[in-house]
């Protein structure tokens, strides 16, 4: 497969509509280059499957658009103050009490939106659950098998805890930790949205920047980088590279010698 294809391929993703867009700016919103690199991987990984069981005698080698760089946009505790206050401000009950957990879940612990929609009361084949006895978070279901999105256990801070148990107080009965009348939720875009506007946040606060403002607040006091890696459900060399520079101790050997004889 040539270079070029793989380039043309990329150009024309990246100038369609996000099929997600229904009206005012997202409208505007077009493929990213993160969804196009996700796309073209995953043509790799098929053909690399298709020439273990059937041994091509040329192997097409897909090139990948160069990744953009890592965000370092994160929340300040401002913003988190504010985007708290609109989300309990919303005028649809369900909705008001679903943003709020889902916020509180993602800043406390730094999960992806899916894994934290998906998390229940009790052990499950499809989510992760929250084991209010033993004060740790399941991350992943009961079957499922370790990925590349890394989805370990995490001791659930104490904070974050006595929300939980509150909440399953309120509830009542065994179902997701995050609902709308007893269903799961697939999407909180419009809650989000709502949420983020009315606290004055710009567009680039979509609801991943929770996990890069819990990683961001976890190196910015100094945390153990092992644990921290183990915690979020990164690798430490990961971590240490994309948000390592927050961290107090960030080049402080070099710094402190610099300009001593």
């Amino acid at each position: 497969m040539k270079r070029s294809s793989c380039a043309a391929y990329a150009a024309h993703r990246q100038s369609q509509q996000i099929p997600q867009a229904k009206r005012g700016d997202a409208l505007k919103k077009r493929v990213s280059v993160e969804t196009v690199r996700r796309e073209l991987a995953v043509l790799r990984a098929a053909i690399n499957a298709y020439h273990a069981e059937h041994m091509l005698d040329a192997v097409p080698v897909v090139t990948l658009p160069e990744a953009s760089p890592p965000r370092d946009r994160w929340l300040t505790r401002s913003e988190v103050a504010a985007m708290l206050l609109a989300a309990r401000r919303h005028p649809e009950k369900p909705a008001r009490t679903a943003l709020v957990r889902f916020l509180l879940i993602g800043l406390y612990t730094g999960t992806r939106s899916s894994a934290i929609r998906g998390l229940q009361w009790m052990p499950n084949l499809k989510g992760g659950w929250v084991d209010l006895e033993a004060g740790v978070m399941h991350r992943r279901a009961v079957t499922d098998r370790q990925t590349n999105k890394r989805q370990p256990p995490l001791r659930i801070p104490p904070r974050l805890l006595g929300h939980l148990r509150r909440w399953h107080a309120l509830d009542n009965r065994a179902g997701y930790v995050i609902h709308q009348n007893g269903q799961p939720l697939l999407k909180q875009r419009r809650a989000w949205e709502w949420a983020r506007s009315k606290a004055g946040l710009g567009q680039d606060v979509t609801p991943h920047i929770l996990r890069h403002t819990c990683t961001t607040w976890t190196m910015q006091g100094g945390a153990d980088l092992w644990q921290a890696a183990g915690f979020l459900g990164m690798s430490p060399e990961i971590l240490w590279r994309v948000y390592g520079h927050h961290h107090p101790d960030f080049q402080r050997g070099v710094s402190e010698r610099i300009g001593r004889r």
